[in-house]
This record gives C-alpha cells, sequence and structure tokens, in this order.
C-alpha cells in the first residue's frame, strides 16, 4: 500500500468533528434497537441478529463502490487484528440482542453506561491515552447523572443485567480495537466486516428455525439495516478522528434518545429524577466538549508558538 494511502489512514486530530459524529452514530441506535425489541416479540434471537446483519450490508456494499471498489475498500494490513476484533464483536452484539430479549431498553441502557469506565481503563492500558483528570471527573459526574435518571433497582442482578455487563465491557473492548484498525484500515471495512461475520456464523441456527416474515416486517428490518449501517460507518470515522477516552462521555447522548422513544412510542413521560438526571448528564458533555476545545486551541497555540521561534 503506498504511502499516501497510509497517510490517509493516519489518525486524525479533529476531535470536535469526531464527537459530532459519535452523537451521531449513537442517535441511531435507540431507534434501529426499539424496531429490534418490537421484532423479538415475534422472530428469534438467531433470526432477528441475521436479518439486522443482512440488512445494513445492503447500503454499506452500495457505498463501497463509491469509495473505491472492493479492492480498495476491504484490503487489509492487518487481518490478525479484524480476527480478534470480529470475535470480540460477535459475542458483544449476542450478549446485547440477548439482553433486549430478556430485559427493557431501560435496563439495557441503564447498565450500558458503564462504558466509558471499561473505554477509558482500556484507552490508558492498551493504547497509552493520556487521561486528563478533567475527563475522569465528566465521566465520574455523568455516571451520576445516569444513576439519578434511571435509578436502577433489584433487576440490575438479573440475567438479562449481566449479559449487559459482559457486552458493555467487550463493547468498549470494540471501540478500542476498531480505533487501533483506524490507523490503517477503510472505515467501510470496519463496518463490514462484523456483519459478514455474523451471517456466517448465524446462518446454520437458522436451518430449522426460520419464521417466514409478511412483507411489512421486511421493510422494518430494512429499517433497521439502515439505521445501523449509517450508526457503524458514524462511529467508525468518529473514533478515525478522536481519542477513544474524549469519546466516552458521549456514550451518554443515548440517554436523550431513549426518553424521547419512551415518550413518543411507548407513551411514558419523563419523571423529575429524569429531569435531573438528563440536566447533569448534559453539562457532562458540554463540559467535555468545553475542555476539549480549549486542549485544541491550546496545542495550536503552541504549535504557532513553535513555528514562529
Amino acid at each position: 500500500m503506498s504511502a499516501d494511502v497510509r497517510s490517509d489512514r493516519a489518525l486524525q486530530n479533529r476531535a470536535v468533528l469526531g464527537v459530532i459524529l459519535m452523537i451521531l452514530g449513537l442517535a441511531l441506535y435507540p431507534l434501529a434497537d426499539a424496531f429490534v425489541k418490537h421484532l423479538m416479540g415475534t422472530y428469534t434471537v438467531q433470526q432477528t441478529t441475521f436479518l439486522r446483519a443482512f440488512t445494513r450490508l445492503i447500503p454499506l456494499f452500495i457505498t463501497v463502490f463509491f469509495q473505491g471498489g472492493i479492492r480498495k475498500v476491504l484490503g487489509t494490513q492487518h487481518p490478525q487484528r479484524h480476527i480478534f476484533r470480529l470475535a470480540v464483536n460477535l459475542a458483544y452484539t449476542y450478549a446485547f440482542m440477548y439482553a433486549f430479549s430478556m430485559g427493557s431498553l431501560t435496563v439495557v441502557y441503564t447498565l450500558s453506561y458503564t462504558s466509558p469506565f471499561f473505554m477509558i481503563l482500556l484507552s490508558a492500558f492498551m493504547l497509552k491515552e493520556h487521561i486528563s483528570r478533567e475527563r475522569w471527573y465528566a465521566v465520574a459526574i455523568g455516571m451520576i447523572g445516569v444513576v439519578i435518571a434511571m435509578r436502577p433497582g433489584s433487576n440490575m442482578f438479573e440475567m438479562a443485567a449481566i449479559l449487559v455487563l459482559i457486552g458493555t465491557f467487550l463493547g468498549a473492548l470494540n471501540k478500542i480495537l476498531m480505533r487501533r484498525l483506524a490507523a490503517t484500515e477503510h472505515s467501510l471495512a470496519i463496518a463490514i466486516y462484523p456483519n459478514i461475520v455474523m451471517i456466517i456464523v448465524t446462518f446454520p441456527f437458522l436451518i430449522k428455525t426460520w419464521q417466514p416474515m409478511p412483507w411489512s416486517h421486511w421493510g422494518l428490518f430494512a429499517i433497521v439495516g439502515l439505521l445501523t449501517a449509517a450508526g457503524q460507518y458514524c462511529i467508525a470515522q468518529a473514533l478515525r478522528f478522536t481519542q477513544a477516552s474524549i469519546l466516552a462521555p458521549v456514550d451518554y447522548s443515548t440517554f436523550f434518545w431513549v426518553v424521547a422513544l419512551d415518550l413518543f412510542w411507548w407513551h411514558k413521560s419523563p419523571d423529575a429524577y429524569t429531569i435531573i438526571g438528563a440536566i447533569v448528564i448534559v453539562s457532562s458533555n458540554l463540559y467535555i466538549l468545553y475542555r476539549t476545545r480549549r486542549e485544541e486551541a491550546a496545542k495550536k497555540a503552541a504549535a504557532a508558538a513553535a513555528a514562529s521561534s
């Protein structure tokens, strides 16, 4: 691979753009998960997982042809890294899919907010990223906001909750591995390979359990595929532009989409605790953005001063 291509794949320090892309990508997932949970009332976890992966591959492969073709997009310098990351992604996906089939969106999303702790620890250990004290404070404050808003009770220790905690750890590890791959691999390849593996692994389980579906449900799965494909691509791009530890608190933004789904889909209004928690979470994320811009401005000022001296 040429030096120009390697340069194109180099990690870039564009934190604000990365945060915006991460927020957009994370906004698409709760909506897709709401559709998935609705469909799980009719179909097995395996069939739902298979169709979720299959439908999201369609728009991704269409995009490949606008990004230079299969060879350019799917070519890899690190097949071993892909294999390890694909195994982690497979376990992470099934942990959450089974959790969705057992528990409510509230339980799943509440416990998934432990991701920043896992992600920051893994970022420091695996990527050797510097974690500022301010970012640790922001993550801690955001977690307090989640606890205030969601007030998890005794059902935290149900099987669904255990699966969520396992899936959250694997999800954080998956993002770190995506971050490492983003240095050399195309964002579409990072998004496409997990879906191919999901289809191959899941297909044998469907031979005897496949349930016929009406066209309306095919349409819903197509929507899920579009939403999650777009979400995957945005997150992969975000991890290219920004350190994982900076993006960690942005995971809280999905909380607001869950509240919106509860309100407009299931007609559940947020109570006072939810509103207070939301204010705390918003404050945490705004502080992270503020610190990010200050750090970027300081780096640019230092670089300008060094260049002029």
